[in-house]
């Protein structure tokens, strides 16, 4: 199986590189260059997210000029040539062992279209580092268990099959909840796995920027207006950059 992997990119000149070595090296552990592209989603920037990702071999650009997180994962989409595709956003640092954990869930089941896990930040102090890890232990990890469903926009691979069935990224949904809505469309393809050790590690700085507490409550409340009414809660968001 072929992966792609799609890291969609707006304004982003200041981690996109990081992200990008911590990808290359966990890839290219993991495979050749043949079994897997890199794919950088140009959304529209205005600084030198282009340049940054057109100086790593091995890595492909293609711009959207429409701004929207779900706009640049449906380019993603329809650009990647793979069998899995691999979402991750520009302020990650993909851990070893992450494309392993992958690839080996995609080999055990025939019927799984898409696996995802929690968010570790990098850069957030310590009680609320702990304090995200009982977030998804005793909050997210359950609601999983009711749903049946769930995903992390920033830490989740899914069939290019399974999406091109179910038609893509909902284009209308600008941010919160965008995630909520592939994995519940995409569980009726087939099985949607939460891994609470696909662990993807990023950057805090929305939570930093908006609050801690804010923020939770609102992707809370996002999820379960998704999971209820099948669309989003709160249509407008701020670029934290």
């Amino acid at each position: 199986m072929k992966l792609s992997l799609i890291i969609p990119a707006y304004n982003e000149e200041l981690y996109l590189a990081t992200c990008l070595q911590c990808a290359m090296k966990e890839l290219t552990a993991h495979a050749t260059p043949g079994e897997f592209e890199i794919i950088v989603v140009n959304n529209a920037s205005t600084d030198r997210t282009s340049a940054v990702a057109a100086g790593f071999d091995n890595v492909r650009v293609v711009y959207e000029p429409i701004k929207g997180l779900t706009r640049a994962r449906q380019k993603g989409l329809e650009s990647a040539s793979g069998d899995i595709l691999a979402f991750i956003d520009a302020d990650t640092r993909m851990p070893s062992g992450w494309l392993g954990k992958v690839l080996d869930a995609y080999e055990k089941r025939s019927d799984l279209v898409c696996i995802s896990g929690p968010y570790r930040y990098f850069d957030l102090p310590g009680v609320k580092g702990l304090l995200v890890k009982l977030y998804w232990l005793l909050l997210a990890k359950p609601t999983y268990w009711f749903t049946g469903y769930m995903a992390v926009g920033g830490n989740f691979a899914a069939s290019k099959q399974a999406l091109l069935r179910i038609g893509g990224f909902d284009t209308s949904i600008p941010f919160y909840g965008e995630d909520t809505n592939i994995a519940r469309r995409l569980s009726v393809e087939g099985r949607v796995q939460f891994d609470l050790e696909m662990v993807m590690e990023t950057s805090a700085r929305r939570l930093k920027e908006e609050g801690f507490v804010t923020t939770a409550i609102r992707y809370v409340i996002n999820f379960m207006s998704e999971a209820i009414r099948n669309k989003p809660a709160t249509s407008e968001y701020r670029d934290i950059r």
